[in-house]
């Protein structure tokens, strides 16, 4: 083993604001878990970001036809990451995709071969970003307890799909880690 990287996906002020449409309860108990990890991988953690395309295409106009508050710059300050995760220095890669693996992740994380995987929400970003890293031959170790869903019940759900995909997707609590 290479070495394992913390990958925070898409903790956002839009997904933490309660008055925003796209509110993740409970986004305030991962983003709690999520500082406490964050020490403990130094330098080896990644940050993503969901941001609008410039002109959705396929399927993608009919979401953005359901969510057109959405449809701003990716530099808008609806796209922002909470206070406490902006300019920590870490990599960020921002795609207009809710799964966040692909080449600009992989480029991001390096050497590791596995990643520990955390943030919002459980049911769209996080699941869609494990599957696919999983698929790509990427260990990935999903801490529960840093995640949140649109509700409990999708988290739940999320969470069971992806533990379908031991071993190479494990779910996990915060206290399994030991940080290397």
């Amino acid at each position: 083993m290479t070495g394992r990287t913390l990958v925070v996906v898409d903790m956002q002020q839009v997904f933490g604001d309660p008055a925003s449409p796209w509110f993740t309860p409970r986004f305030a108990d991962a983003e709690a878990v999520i500082a406490g990890l964050l020490p403990a991988f130094g330098p080896r953690a990644v940050f993503t970001r969901f941001v609008a395309p410039e002109q959705p295409d396929g399927a993608w106009i009919r979401y953005y036809e359901q969510w057109p508050f959405a449809l701003v710059p990716a530099d808008d300050p609806l796209y922002d990451q909470v206070l406490g995760f902006r300019d920590t220095g870490h990599p960020v890669v921002s795609l207009p995709a809710f799964g966040k693996w692909g080449p600009e992740l992989r480029d991001a994380i390096g050497d590791a071969d596995e990643i520990v995987l955390t943030g919002v929400s459980t049911d769209c970003c996080v699941l869609s970003t494990a599957l696919a890293a999983a698929d790509a031959g990427i260990h990935v170790l999903v801490v529960a307890d840093a995640c949140a869903g649109a509700t409990d019940a999708d988290h739940r759900r999320a969470l069971d799909a992806m533990a379908l995909y031991a071993p190479l997707i494990e779910i996990v609590s915060s206290a399994d880690l030991d940080g290397s």
